[in-house]
């Protein structure tokens, strides 16, 4: 029973004003009176049973010993959740950990390093309070007992073999962390409170409490070096923990670590933000899936017991904010943040469990939060009775100081000598930090690359040209022949079909939407880049298109992978059907791509428009992390998109968003600008291509330029299959580039109009126009790298046509939609004298597309007619 429900009568909030899981009923089954007993029977001998540790060497106890033994282990300080489990042998380790007399007990030399530790945290934030009593920082009063609590778990952990550790966090408390945890140098943290203070490096920075960092240091209890990486992350909460998990992901694959028992992800949260973010469910679900999990993630929540100005009676259905947990079946420790030895001893469990079980574990500390949401912010608006308590209340250094000076472990002196000691650090750094006339980003950069960038004497990063993106033929037809061949398990007929089509187009060296694709992923691997495809039913394809993970008829979860058996000496192919995630799986990928620049990365939406569930991710952190954060990642995002009568949430992967987020400049033609300083300059690189060709130069592109920016590829789904969308390898091998452009290819000199495209409306088009008979009086170019925009080639392109010829934009979407109002200012701008750039689609509205069939149709005529049946009537 108490091993059950002991934690719901457990003493767990500081302030002693309720409880932690909202009920202040004592269970039924906790009580002498459920099991009949009297007090007569308090002082009788029982004999214990073989499940507990209890008593120790003792086999019985009596029944007032047994009771206050249990209620001592789990109705103290600390609440223990593990019965959830359903591994008997993981309950059994826990029970160990818990029960067995003296496990928690701390060795003076250790009480005193906890109190140095308090000290640290504890002053730390007083000092800032001191120097910047207006300035927002989020700080950690109420819980300083997390940064002794991180330094334990980086102790134990570091004992029993972790080297790398990578920290995710909300902004409270992140300063400290930062200082006391990482100890980024102090006087760095300093120079960001000053206002006056500019940046040397190039970006928009961001506020002091989202920064990352990564060091390298001692740890000096165990002497071994470890590793530690703060994730920078903007104010979403929570949604920075699929990209730790992502990123401890990738060091584990390339440093070898394939059981993860050298890099760990440690993930604080806040209560209310664990419960009510759905990401944090995402991110846990992942956590034993054979190509997501990094072996066990510890979380802490600094659980603050409100949220904002919102009382958690209000804020959640259940008992405890860390139920969520419960669903991969974690073990739960709930702690008194205010009584610091309970907090060590749960911290000790935590490392422990996560090496020797490699999963996920949580710590809930139960604390407060001495000022409001920020120290601006006054909370007795709302919580007028907990913060008169709070007032009252002294802080933990002041508690276990006094413990510790009650218990003779060490006298006055000792305590003030940490402090000054302390004090005279903190002052140190800040008259440092008034010699600093500018700031670095790079000082903040939690991933740095410094073995990949070409640097000049200052280390700033050199642009280098890229080279051709083509492959040697032979290499493309030894990939298309091993991506055809029989396979040796028994496939489906279908497939059989399938690689006899493939044979075809490798004897004709063409090649369709999917063979383009894998002659890319297998040309690099056979260079040395790891390539990585995730997201839902990418093994087949959603389109069943791809077939890269073939199945055997008749032997359960027996597999071929031909892109993974090119060569012994090639890189890893990893593809994986995600779970049904986007939030998650996108922000993990992220994170992998974030750790080495020479893996490519790629997510692929299910359908296009699905990718809006995780826009945070695609908002926060791929369109603007370089630009906040310095950190660059080459992430290739594939959303499927084109409006084929498949409805409104099947159809537009919503182009218009990611345009608008584009950095360039409508104003400007970038003139004598070279296509890779444009690429330099971008924050991400939006593309709509149409030839399986363009495709293959695109992902290889993302390897071969010599720095990293996103990549998102608006993917056709019509043409996976489209006759017309076939590319010879001629246009792959050696010494071939990406196309931005696709101009018209045949004789323009009777050109009357000129129709700008891109995707797979072109392809409709070619088939109008033919029918129409316009051959030669209207030309079609498509534009396959919308932005940055291919300024050069487009300027070259309308040097082709006589002065006069009718220039319009024709596009599928609607036209609030697409890319027309990201078009329209930059073409005008090469246009001469009064030509205007005309709009030939469908009508702005408010749904992406109809889900009318008779509607889609009329509107696919009317954007014919728009683009061909009107220049019959002006243009002749």
């Amino acid at each position: 029973s108490y091993q059950s429900s002991g934690h719901h009568i457990a003493k767990l909030d500081p302030l002693g004003i309720g409880a932690a899981d909202l009920d202040d009923t004592v269970p039924d089954i906790l009580t002498l009176e459920h099991y009949n007993f009297t007090k007569q029977d308090m002082d009788q001998y029982f004999q214990l049973p073989k499940y507990t540790y209890l008593g120790g060497d003792e086999k019985e106890l009596t029944l007032r010993e047994t009771v206050n033994r249990l209620e001592r282990i789990y109705c103290g300080s600390i609440g223990t959740e593990f019965m959830h489990m359903h591994d008997p042998a993981a309950r059994e380790y826990i029970r160990k950990w818990i029960e067995k007399p003296g496990i928690s007990s701390m060795t003076s030399e250790e009480k005193r390093i906890l109190l140095a530790r308090l000290v640290r945290s504890t002053r730390f934030e007083e000092y800032l309070a001191k120097k910047w009593p207006s300035e927002k920082r989020f700080g950690l009063e109420g819980c300083e007992v997390l940064i002794p609590a991180m330094k334990q778990i980086i102790d134990i952990a570091s004992a029993r073999g972790v080297e790398n550790f990578v920290i995710g966090m909300p902004h409270r408390g992140r300063l400290n962390v930062l200082a006391n945890v990482c100890r980024k140098e102090l006087y760095k943290l300093f120079n960001q409170f000053n206002p006056d203070m500019a940046p040397e490096d190039e970006g928009s920075g961001d506020v002091k409490y989202h920064l990352g960092m990564y060091h390298r240091r001692i740890n000096h209890l165990t002497n071994k070096e470890v590793e530690l990486s703060v994730v920078a992350n903007p104010s979403h909460l929570e949604a920075v923990n699929p990209v730790v998990c992502g990123k401890v992901r990738a060091t584990q694959f390339f440093d070898g670590d394939e059981h993860g028992q050298r890099t760990m992800a440690i993930l604080l949260h806040g209560d209310a933000a664990y419960s009510g973010q759905g990401v944090v469910y995402e991110t846990m679900h992942l956590s034993d899936l054979p190509n997501y999990t990094t072996g066990g993630t510890i979380h802490i929540v600094v659980n603050n017991q409100v949220g904002f100005t919102t009382d958690p009676r209000f804020s959640r259905s259940s008992p405890y904010c860390t139920d969520v947990a419960k669903v991969v079946n974690a073990p739960i420790f709930h702690v008194n943040a205010d009584d610091p030895e309970a907090v060590m001893h749960v911290c000790n469990v935590a490392a422990n469990w996560r090496t020797d079980w490699g999963k996920d574990v949580v710590i809930d500390l139960v604390c407060y939060r001495r000022n409001g949401h920020n120290e601006a912010d006054e909370p007795s608006f709302t919580q007028p009775l907990m913060y008169k308590r709070i007032r009252e209340t002294p802080n933990v250094l002041k508690i276990y100081s006094n413990q510790l000076l009650e218990e003779g472990t060490v006298n006055q002196s000792d305590i003030d000598s940490e402090l000054v000691q302390f004090d005279s650090i903190l002052n140190d750094a800040y008259k440092q930090s008034l010699t600093m006339t500018k700031m670095k980003l790079t000082d903040w950069l939690d991933s740095p690359w410094d073995f990949f960038f070409e640097c000049d004497e200052n280390k700033v990063p050199l642009l280098k040209p890229t080279p051709p993106t083509g492959a040697p033929e032979s290499v493309l037809k030894m990939i298309a022949e091993k991506f055809s061949a029989d396979p040796p398990i028994k496939v489906h007929p279908g497939i059989n079909r399938i690689l006899k089509g493939r044979k075809k187009m490798n004897e004709a060296r063409m090649a369709d939407w999917a063979l383009g694709e894998a002659l890319a992923f297998g040309s690099l691997l056979m260079e040395g880049y790891h390539v990585r495809l995730s997201g839902q039913d990418v093994e087949r394809g959603t389109f069943s298109h791809r077939h890269h993970v073939l199945h055997d008829q008749d032997v359960d979860g027996k597999t071929y992978n031909a892109l993974q058996n090119l060569s012994s000496s090639q890189q890893k192919y990893s593809v994986s059907n995600s779970s049904l995630s986007e939030f998650g799986v996108l922000g993990f990928e992220l994170g992998f791509s974030q750790h080495n620049p020479n893996a490519l990365v790629i997510w692929e939406a299910q359908f296009g428009d699905f990718f809006n569930t995780a826009q945070p991710i695609v908002d926060q952190f791929i369109s603007s992390g370089q630009d906040k954060w310095y950190r660059q990642s080459g992430l290739v995002m594939l959303l499927p998109h084109g409006m084929e009568g498949m409805g409104p949430e099947h159809s537009s992967a919503r182009l218009e968003r990611f345009l608008q987020m584009c950095n360039d400049n409508e104003d400007c033609i970038y003139e004598g600008v070279s296509s890779d300083q444009q690429l330099w300059d971008c924050n991400w690189q939006i593309l709509n291509v149409t030839t399986p060709a363009n495709m293959f130069h695109c992902l290889r592109r993302q390897m071969h330029t010599k720095f990293r920016k996103p990549l998102v590829v608006f993917t056709p789904k019509s043409l996976l299959r489209h006759p017309l969308a076939r590319s010879p390898f001629d246009e792959m091998s050696t010494g071939t580039i990406f196309k931005a452009i696709i101009p018209e290819s045949g004789d323009v000199t009777k050109a009357k109009k000129v129709l700008f495209c891109s995707g797979r409306v072109y392809y409709d088009l070619l088939e109008e126009r033919e029918a129409a008979g316009l051959v030669d009086e209207v030309a079609i170019t498509r534009v396959e790298q919308i932005s940055p925009f291919p300024h050069a080639l487009v300027h070259e392109e309308l040097a082709r046509y006589a002065p006069g010829v009718q220039m319009s934009w024709v596009q599928e979407e609607h036209k609030n939609s697409g890319a027309w109002a990201y078009i329209k200012p930059r073409l005008e701008n090469h246009l001469a004298g009064d030509v205007k750039l005309s709009y030939c689609g469908r009508e702005a509205a408010a749904s992406a597309a109809t889900g009318n069939k008779k509607t889609a149709q009329t509107g696919v005529q009317e954007l014919h007619d728009e683009s061909f049946l009107k220049y019959e009537k002006l243009g002749k």
